[in-house]
């Protein structure tokens, strides 16, 4: 059995030891294609990552040659040929980082004893930092941020884990280095405050609280409500046992948020996650100009005006169907369906401006059948949504209005895709994207776009609360979700917006439509549901 290990130095070992990797750029083939590890990864793509932009004339033999020596260290059945690429048949579970997303995951659900050990567990897999030899390599890059982000959320994780179960003497040292080393981290700084006040040393808590506020003036910046509180509360000698180390203390909005998923009443609004970088590697792809905004609507005008519709969506199509790995988020909607079904409750309308296929997937694992329901943005049927029935064909939505009995809730749970998506079928028909400036201006241009949604899943929405994840005031998806579906009336039913330290520009926003701000990370808040609905008979 081999393991592989990229948390740290690249390393593999087997049943005889450590495996002899080769050269840089064998290990690097071998670090890419564990990022991906049992999906295929076109030659193309890794030929563009593993030799840049302009790779030369040799670049594809060179990659078969890598290939034939990884080959001769994994053996024949690990690196396997599927057009139009490579496939690295592993378990994923062989593969430190998959291990640490996995308790790290795990701990979200657990009671604060056994969430310690299993974050202890997740953290020691650590060797430094992760993918280390290709700090430099811009493959690598994305990858990268993203673990040493989840690296920093298991170490909160833990040391709110040693504070709520009566350690905050022994935290303090570490946490008063991290907040040396990330000093515009406003969670460790609260969870440097709380153990203060805890262990007695108040005084220390306060002039931490004069420490981050200076750190974040730095930047023009005011602190965030969780430490402002915070701060109160030690003045007025109230934090020693009023609220978890995590910061969000809303029990009343906890419990109606339980209380309407229970009855199949809450619309989870999935926002665009890692816009930003999507844009970034755009950018690098096509040749973006350096000097002008890298916003993604921006970016994506640019290609599709420099190269044409048909390169930007091979991208697109390439990265987000990449993108499919289920998070916290996915894995709890998934979990719904069976919660739903033992109480006699209709199943989720799910509302999502996502392109990839996470959720499908996370429904796939847990053996719940979905319908999917989606907006097309170019081609015969633009304008219109599709409709997928599970194991069927796709067809278009011809008439909104009487298109009823296809869709019900009280038989499964029917996601709903605004701004397009990726098709995973290979002649990628259904395939289209609201992501240029082009296609926002049509998009707005519609006034006709709620009455293009099935009549069913209009009633539903009329009469349903909703939950937003994942969504920022910058992102275009979440105001055109706002303006396109409610104008500007506020929802009929209380809703609620998961937004870590918003600004107040973002809380004005929310409070137009009269959405309660939860100040809190979207994957602690499902962990924390996950263990409210347990509780729940």
């Amino acid at each position: 059995m081999q393991e592989f290990r990229i948390l740290g130095p690249l390393e593999a070992s087997g049943e005889d030891g450590p495996i002899a990797l080769g050269g840089p750029r064998q290990r690097a083939l071998l670090a890419a294609l564990l990022l991906r590890a049992g999906r295929v990864v076109p030659t193309d793509q890794l030929v563009d990552e593993l030799y840049g932009v302009e790779p030369p004339k040799t670049a594809t033999a060179s990659l078969h040659n890598c290939v034939v020596g990884l080959r001769k260290a994994l053996g024949p059945d690990v690196l396997v040929t599927r057009p139009p690429g490579y496939v690295l048949r592993i378990d994923r579970e062989h593969v430190d980082a998959h291990r640490f997303e996995r308790l790290l995951a795990d701990a979200r659900r657990a009671s604060p004893v056994e969430r310690r050990q299993l974050l202890g567990r997740a953290l020691e897999l650590w060797r430094g930092p992760a993918l280390a030899e290709f700090a430099f390599e811009d493959w690598a890059q994305t990858e990268i941020r993203r673990l040493e982000e989840l690296r920093l959320v298991a170490l909160e994780e833990r040391l709110a884990a040693d504070i709520e179960l009566g350690h905050p003497s022994d935290v303090v040292p570490e946490l008063e280095a991290l907040v040396t080393e990330h000093p515009l981290r406003e969670r460790l700084w609260y969870l440097l405050m709380l153990a203060c006040h805890r262990a007695g040393r108040s005084a220390e808590a306060l002039q931490a609280y004069t420490d981050a506020r200076a750190a974040l003036d730095e930047l023009g910046i005011e602190p965030g409500e969780n430490l402002r509180r915070l701060q109160g509360e030690i003045l007025r000698g109230e934090a020693r046992g009023s609220r978890g180390a995590n910061g969000h203390a809303d029990r009343d909005a906890d419990a109606e948020v339980v209380k309407a998923l229970l009855a199949g009443r809450v619309v989870p609004v999935l926002g665009l996650d890692g816009g930003d970088d999507l844009a970034a590697q755009l950018a690098r792809a096509f040749g973006y100009p350096e000097d002008r905004p890298p916003d993604l609507a921006r970016v994506s005008q640019y290609v599709a005006t420099m190269n044409g519709s048909g390169p930007l969506y091979d991208e697109l199509h390439r990265r987000f169907e990449e993108a499919t790995e289920p998070q916290a988020v996915h894995r709890f909607l998934a979990s719904l369906p069976e919660v739903l079904r033992s109480r006699g409750a209709p199943h989720q309308l799910v509302i999502s401006t996502r392109y990839d296929l996470a959720l499908e997937r996370a429904f796939e694992a847990a053996g719940e059948e979905l319908d999917v329901v989606t907006y097309v943005a170019s081609g015969p049927y633009r304008g219109k949504f599709w409709h997928r029935p599970p194991g069927e064909e796709p067809r278009p939505i011809d008439v909104p209005n009487t298109y009823a009995t296809e869709l019900s809730l009280d038989r499964r749970t029917v996601l709903l895709k605004l701004h397009g998506a990726v098709d995973p079928f290979p002649d990628r028909e259904w395939e289209s994207f609201v992501i240029t400036e082009d296609d926002y201006i049509d998009y707005l241009g519609r006034s006709d776009l709620v009455s293009a949604v099935p009549v069913a899943l209009a009633a539903h929405l009329r009469r349903s609360h909703f939950l937003f994840i994942g969504y920022e005031m910058v992102d275009w998806n979440l105001r055109l979700v706002m303006h396109r579906v409610w104008g500007d009336r506020p929802l009929a039913y209380r809703s609620w917006a998961l937004d870590p330290e918003p600004s107040a520009l973002e809380q004005a926003f929310w409070r137009r439509f009269d959405v309660d701000v939860l100040d809190v990370d979207p994957d602690e808040y499902v962990g924390l549901l996950e263990r409210r609905l347990e509780g729940v008979p």
